[in-house]
């Protein structure tokens, strides 16, 4: 084996057993490895103490819900660990009507925003996506710039709207779907994104044979479009289950139509804080268990959809 042309990055030598030149690649240096086992090392330590600080809130949440509020004092303590882990005050949740009314109000709210929003936000995304009209440009600039304003702003008007119709109060559940469903068309643009990767031409080929663009749409676009239709359906229903501003506005001094997010934040600001403590907590696990076994359900398809929502079109 003779070693012939030697270059910065590669090895040539010709194999005579064989009959053929190769290209190898140098080893690197023992210094250029050991700088990379330290980079990695610090990106490893970093991401564990980010882990960590994140996961203490919940935790915390945790733990003090099963703090029995019978047993132990209910409100804060200077201790994490509960002295004796109890189901006390899950059992209250359970056994109090308010707390499963609020419970109720908010998967009804989220159940129907998610379906709702969904066929708006993939209807307009896919319109914008596929059709060329006069105003187009105009149209996606114009909402654009209105999305970058807080919603909030605009509070007291629609809270004003919806009273006008008899939606606030005894009726703040479907005016807060109301609320949340027309604005939803405004989020697009991942969904936009998604259909830009989808080749026209199968557009153009079914509507060639003579199929609507109806057609097209539900039997030709949605079966390749799963991850961005799993997503729009989880934001659906993420952005309406903890939602505490709006709904305060719109269903405020009617306890029977709070959501959980202002139910359990009356219960600790307007009653006995130290008596209600532990059983905000457990309140606040039960809210969190349906999203999170949501997001490890789909979260395969959650990445692929904002992936490939990532598209500028």
């Amino acid at each position: 084996m003779a070693k012939q042309n030697s270059i910065p990055e590669v090895e040539t030598y010709i194999d005579h057993q064989a009959g053929v030149i190769r290209e190898v690649q140098p080893p690197a240096p023992r210094s250029k490895k050991a700088a990379e086992r330290r980079a990695n090392r610090a990106i490893y330590i970093t991401l564990a103490v980010i882990s960590v600080i994140w996961l203490a809130p919940f935790l915390f949440l945790v733990l003090q819900s099963f703090r029995s509020y019978l047993t132990e004092d209910g409100g804060m303590v200077n201790y994490l660990i509960p002295k004796a882990f109890s189901l006390d005050n899950y059992r209250y949740l359970f056994e109090d009507g308010q707390y499963l009314k609020w419970y109720s109000n908010t998967l009804i709210i989220a159940l129907f925003c998610s379906v709702l929003q969904t066929g708006m936000v993939l209807s307009v995304s896919y319109a914008l996506s596929r059709m060329r009209f006069k105003g187009r440009r105009l149209f996606m600039n114009i909402i654009l710039i209105l999305g970058m304003f807080p919603g909030f702003l605009t509070m007291i008007a629609l809270y004003f709207l919806l009273k006008q119709f008899g939606l606030t109060q005894e009726g703040a559940i479907p005016g807060l779907i109301l609320i949340y469903v027309a604005s939803s068309g405004m989020g697009y643009y991942i969904s936009k994104g998604f259909f830009d990767t989808i080749p026209k031409s199968l557009d153009e080929s079914a509507r060639i044979d003579g199929a609507t663009r109806f057609y097209v749409f539900r039997r030709i676009i949605m079966p390749l479009s799963k991850p961005i239709v799993i997503y729009t359906i989880m934001m659906g229903f993420m952005a309406p289950w903890g939602d505490y501003v709006f709904a305060s506005y719109v269903a405020f001094g009617k306890s029977d139509s709070y959501n959980v997010a202002v139910g359990l934040y009356r219960w600790v600001n307007t009653m006995d804080f130290q008596g209600y403590f532990t059983r905000f907590c457990a309140g606040g696990v039960l809210v969190a268990i349906p999203i999170t076994i949501l997001f490890f359900m789909l979260q395969r398809y959650y990445v692929e959809g904002v992936t490939g929502g990532a598209v500028k079109g």
